[in-house]
């Protein structure tokens, strides 16, 4: 891998970091104030919802500069959203800056992968690169929880700064402070990765971006590799991304426990996707990357399942192999998806269309899990709903992806042997 991969798997990690220890943190401050519980799971939806609305402009801006710079922006962005929730915006609002900023800075984060490295080596960066995220995730998480606790948190309210008086209330408040300082260690990192020599592409007129958006959008979806891989990284995004809130609700109510040690539980999660994707980078192919689709419903279930579980013990080993199965699908059906998008529409204009549609699933699968929130449904029936809808999306994939192999073989059989020609 060459040197300036390392400095984008640093940049990543901090602010992946930040961002997961801040939800913990926004979570939290919810609850301090006395917010209802749909609050708390709306968090989720509202960070995807920038995602949404501006993909068809995110990706043409990440391909107009260096993508170096754009992720350097797109930091400061979330600074400015903790400075929001520091100074007594709500936190729903404040929270949701923070995922304009990470909307701004995803397609700069994996469009320079293409740009930087050969096919060959995309899943292998893929590997490691989702590895990374899925440890800063695990890290952020526990992070928060221990930040946001008692005793540290009373400890860093103790802390007396001379000159300086931060106006810091409570402990949630205390570790959105300490964010601010993670998010300007990546955007120091940001300023380090290096120019690939790419052309800048340059803006369309807003005239031509929203149809060019849709057009990309279309394209995608109409190439039989890219509609495939595209539909199973949107359901296991839109499920990942809403699994934090479900094991935090979750560990409360089995095992009665607290939002720091409910955070542990999220990391055991992150854990086995980390195993996951590193195996999956050492063993997985982009010619073969459509075979572990059926892991998609097993992901599902094994969601379903988790209402079965009220021991400690058995929830580790459970929730390890959940995360672990996740880990293996997504990396091959990412870097299938980015090879596809690359060859079809440019780097930073494909991976936009695939965070608007990862995006739309958080939103919507986040808006479903809020809804039964909202009408009071028993944890252990909302987990259940939830893991059997990721089930039966997934089992629609696989079916669409058969349907492929029987009328489309032929095209099938071309787009493959050009992935398998790219990797040597």
């Amino acid at each position: 891998m060459q040197r300036g991969f390392y400095t984008i798997m640093a940049a990543q990690f901090f602010s992946s970091l930040a961002d997961n220890a801040l939800f913990v943190a926004a979570y939290q401050l919810l609850r301090y104030d006395g917010a209802p519980s749909w609050q708390g799971a709306a968090l989720v939806p509202l960070f995807a919802f920038f995602y949404v609305v501006l993909a068809p402009f995110v990706g043409a801006f990440a391909d107009r500069f260096p993508k170096g710079r754009v992720m350097f922006m797109s930091n400061l962005i979330k600074v400015v959203g903790c400075l929001m929730l520091l100074f007594g915006t709500h936190p729903l609002l404040a929270y949701s800056v923070v995922g304009l900023g990470a909307a701004a800075y995803s397609p700069a984060k994996y469009g320079i992968l293409t740009e930087l490295l050969p096919p060959s080596q995309l899943v292998k960066a893929n590997g490691w690169i989702e590895g990374l995220t899925i440890l800063s995730i695990i890290m952020g998480n526990v992070l928060g929880g221990i930040l946001v606790g008692p005793k540290v948190g009373d400890w860093m309210l103790n802390l007396d700064f001379p000159l300086l008086d931060f106006d810091i209330a409570n402990a949630p408040e205390a570790a959105i402070a300490c964010m601010i300082a993670v998010y300007v260690i990546a955007a120091a990192f940001n300023l380090r990765i290096p120019n690939t020599g790419v052309a800048m592409q340059p803006i369309p007129t807003v005239t031509h971006l929203l149809p060019d958006f849709w057009r990309c959008n279309r394209r995608l979806w109409g190439d039989k590799l890219g509609q495939i891989s595209l539909a199973t990284t949107t359901l296991f995004w839109g499920a990942a991304g809403n699994l934090k809130v479900v094991v935090i609700a979750w560990a409360a109510a089995a095992m009665s426990y607290s939002i720091t040690e409910a955070t542990t539980l999220v990391g055991v999660v992150g854990i086995g996707t980390a195993a996951g994707a590193v195996y999956a980078s050492m063993r997985a192919s982009l010619d073969r990357a459509t075979n572990v689709i059926p892991l998609g419903i097993g992901m599902g279930l094994a969601v379903a399942c988790m209402i079965f579980i009220n021991h400690l013990w058995v929830a580790v080993p459970f929730l390890i192999f959940l995360g672990a199965i996740g880990g293996y699908l997504v990396v091959p059906m990412n870097a299938l998806l980015q090879h596809r998008g690359h060859m079809l529409m440019g780097a930073g204009r494909s991976i936009a269309v695939q965070n608007f549609n990862e995006q739309a699933a958080i939103l919507a699968l986040g808006g479903f899990y809020t809804l039964m929130t909202s009408l009071e449904l028993s944890i252990n029936v909302s987990v259940a709903l939830f893991g059997l809808l990721v089930a039966g999306f997934m089992f629609v994939i696989g079916r669409w992806h058969k349907s492929n192999l029987v009328h489309h073989r032929a095209e099938l059989d071309r787009l493959l042997a050009i992935a398998r020609s790219d990797k040597h």
